[in-house]
């Protein structure tokens, strides 16, 4: 692959992007790729944090505006500050990944894969930009592709490995 591929799986809690997201970064780790996931924490309030026994904990409990670990060959990084989504990006990309898989940030610009629970999600996602693919409520008419189940995972991991290989549903990764 030439330039990082970047898709948004985007939907209302429960409606199966982390599930999603999973499997994709599977499918795409089977195939060589490397992939980088950023994730929006839509639950209100901070994301869960390292354990308060931990020295990273402690740094920040004291007023660390940022702490990094490395070791083993990982590196942790926790920065008190939330950057806008375009330095976010950025970040998630600092490996210089074949892929970004982008869970939620649907408000922002970017190709959208769209879960749906019921028809009621349809009609404040509908309005959404950039939407390659809706996934769910097979009773709602949708002018993008759309496969009506998320059981129907063979379909949407095909529609992802073409979309992968450039999208006009002859290539494949």
């Amino acid at each position: 692959m030439d330039a990082m591929k970047t898709l948004h799986v985007v939907g209302y809690k429960n409606s199966g992007k982390t599930t999603l997201v999973a499997r994709w970064v599977r499918l795409l780790k089977e195939k060589g790729l490397s992939v980088a996931v950023l994730k929006h924490h839509g639950h209100g309030g901070k994301p869960d944090m390292s354990e308060a026994s931990t020295d990273t904990s402690q740094f920040l409990a004291n007023g660390a505006d940022a702490t990094l670990v490395a070791g083993g060959g990982t590196v942790q990084f926790i920065w008190n500050e939330e950057p806008d989504f375009a330095r976010l990006k950025e970040m998630a990309s600092m490996g210089n990944p074949d892929v970004l898989l982008i869970e939620g940030y649907k408000r922002e610009t970017g190709n959208k894969v769209v879960l749906l629970r019921d028809p009621e999600d349809w009609h404040t996602l509908c309005k959404l930009e950039d939407k390659l693919l809706v996934i769910g409520c097979p009773e709602i008419e949708i002018d993008c592709p759309h496969i009506h189940s998320r059981e129907e995972t063979a379909q949407i991991d095909e529609w992802f490995v073409k979309w992968i290989g450039g999208g006009d549903g002859d290539e494949t990764i």
